[in-house]
């Protein structure tokens, strides 16, 4: 039975496109029974299905012209493609949330290829069917490679249509403290989230749960938005239920915060406790094997870049002795692992006396916090600024790193003058060795700002993996290539 003093709300939501209505009515028991149109499809999405299929069938034929498929080869190629494209959307492969990393969706598309080529041999079985196995594991190997040579393409146009203000999606901010400050200008800077913030509303300036709820459902009505971000820390538990309820019964996206920034996704794992869904997140190993691992990698491939790079090393060495007085190596003090300092080793791009001048040019210095840059140093030899826009000054480090002072991938070595801007976060950086290049280095370069090279280096110290390393390493030659002479 209802109460008579239930209410009612009718509201109109756009989402993608189509408009969705629906009634919540509220009984004693509070349910809640909506209507809701499901939206269509988004353009960029059905377009992201047809090149889909247009890959796997290219493989399928690709495959038939190695190896003959069989007698059967059209049923079992129908069975291949048609089990292929429902498995990808079966594994969320065109929900946006799920491949949000590329190793998920690799993932994705690894399981769903091979449930479809387990479906061809089921099939083959069941119905003797003289499909050709060979064929199938090549069709099934050259669909997957380029499936996944696809939507890596897919994934960067996609980012660069994002980075121009294209393909936004049109959310609410729920929100209004330091959280959602840095949530939402998150979403200003790096427009290939996709995410564009057209509304906020500050739940803590709502009298009732009801309340808040009609005036998101509102908003979202008037500015067409399809989803909502919730700031976790700026909304109480009584609220933000409630809220939460109601939006995904309207057909709306809610996300809600972790407020963990900078933790690597992977080391969090949802699970119950009691009434709560909590996020326990996994410690990051930095001993045991994982050290000796590290060690030798650094070691090995140092040492390996030492040999093949001596004759570079040779003509860098003769170019610095002829171009200005002074020791070829430049060595300077740096705080190294645990506060430990060592000389870190780099070919002279300055004149002799560039420490004297330093202090002359405080004035004109274009960098962030402690980190002196300046474009036209006078400092900066002929030799130099050629070093220094190739990076190639930096190759004497592999010496530090074979002596175990350095590490190919890690924070930037610090002098211990810098550390007295330091705030008290900055110290953890020195838990591991630092690096010839890090996540700073391949993130913007010398355009990156002190706080955001703060923060970088940081959540490299609480996400090391032996993965991250390798990514980084492979994302070093491109950002040397592409260079302004600040590395």
């Amino acid at each position: 039975m209802e109460s008579p003093h239930a209410p009612t709300l009718i509201f109109s939501v756009v989402q993608s496109g189509t408009t969705s209505v629906a009634v919540i009515d509220r009984g004693v028991n509070n349910n809640i029974r909506p209507t809701v149109r499901a939206p269509r499809a988004s353009k960029a999405k059905l377009v992201q299905v047809g090149v889909d299929l247009l890959v796997a069938l290219a493989g399928l034929l690709v495959a038939a012209i190695v190896r003959p498929g069989g007698s059967d080869f059209v049923i079992g190629a129908a069975i291949l493609l048609v089990g292929w494209a429902a498995f990808m959307g079966r594994f969320r492969l065109y929900a946006s949330r799920f491949i949000t990393r590329r190793s998920d969706e690799i993932r994705r598309i690894l399981d769903s290829g091979i449930l479809a080529t387990a479906s061809v041999a089921a099939a083959a079985f069941t119905f003797d069917l003289e499909v050709d196995r060979l064929w199938l594991a090549v069709a099934a190997s050259f669909g997957a490679i380029g499936l996944i040579g696809e939507r890596e393409v897919m994934r960067r146009r996609f980012a660069t249509m994002r980075a121009k203000g294209e393909l936004q999606r049109q959310v609410l901010l729920i929100g209004d403290n330091l959280e959602s400050q840095l949530l939402a200008k998150m979403f200003d800077e790096e427009t290939h989230l996709g995410y564009d913030v057209v509304d906020t509303i500050d739940p803590t300036r709502v009298g009732n749960p009801n309340e808040l709820t009609t005036r998101v459902l509102q908003a979202a009505r008037d500015a067409d938005a399809g989803g909502v971000v919730i700031a976790a820390t700026a909304i109480e538990a009584r609220h933000s239920n409630r809220l939460i309820r109601d939006l995904i019964e309207a057909g709306i996206h809610v996300e809600l915060s972790s407020t963990l920034a900078d933790i690597d996704p992977s080391r969090l794992t949802v699970r119950p406790l009691g009434r709560f869904p909590v996020v326990y997140v996994e410690p990051v190993q930095r001993h045991g094997w994982r050290a000796v691992a590290k060690r030798t990698f650094d070691f090995t491939l140092a040492s390996l870049g030492v040999l093949c790079l001596s004759p570079v090393l040779a003509l860098l060495w003769i170019a610095v002795r002829r171009d200005s007085e002074g020791p070829v190596i430049f060595k300077q003090s740096r705080v190294g692992k645990d506060g430990e300092p060592f000389d870190v080793m780099k070919f002279r791009t300055m004149v002799i006396n560039a420490e004297e001048i330093l202090a002359e040019l405080q004035e004109d210095n274009e960098g962030a916090g402690p980190l002196f840059k300046m474009k036209d140093d006078p400092r900066i030899t002929k030799v130099g600024a050629f070093l220094r826009k190739t990076s190639l000054d930096e190759l004497p480090q592999l010496f530090n790193v074979i002596k175990g002072e350095m590490s190919l991938v890690g924070p930037r070595p610090a002098l211990a003058s810098e550390m007295s801007a330091w705030d008290e976060d900055l110290y953890g950086r020195l838990r591991v060795k630092p690096g010839i290049t890090g996540m700073w280095q391949v993130s913007g370069r010398s355009e990156t700002t002190f706080e955001e090279y703060t923060r970088l280096d940081l959540y490299y110290v609480d996400n090391w993996s032996l993965v991250v390393d390798l990514t980084i390493l492979a994302r070093t030659i491109p950002a040397v290539l592409k260079s302004d002479g600040a590395y």
